[in-house]
């Protein structure tokens, strides 16, 4: 679940900065992706240290 959530919020964010930086379409989309995959593994590792303690 935090995987999903990581994935969705770091997308976002990556398309708000290309967007903000004046960058086009492609640009949004490789920075959605970028940041996406950013989070998602930040997502992975915190879902293996909480189902590790838990």
């Amino acid at each position: 679940m935090i995987l999903i959530l990581g994935l969705i919020i770091g997308a976002t964010i990556g398309v708000c900065t290309a967007l903000k930086r004046g960058g086009r379409k492609l640009d949004a989309l490789q920075y959605g992706a970028t940041y996406g995959i950013m989070f998602a593994l930040f997502g992975l590792i915190m879902t293996i240290i909480v189902s590790r303690i838990f």
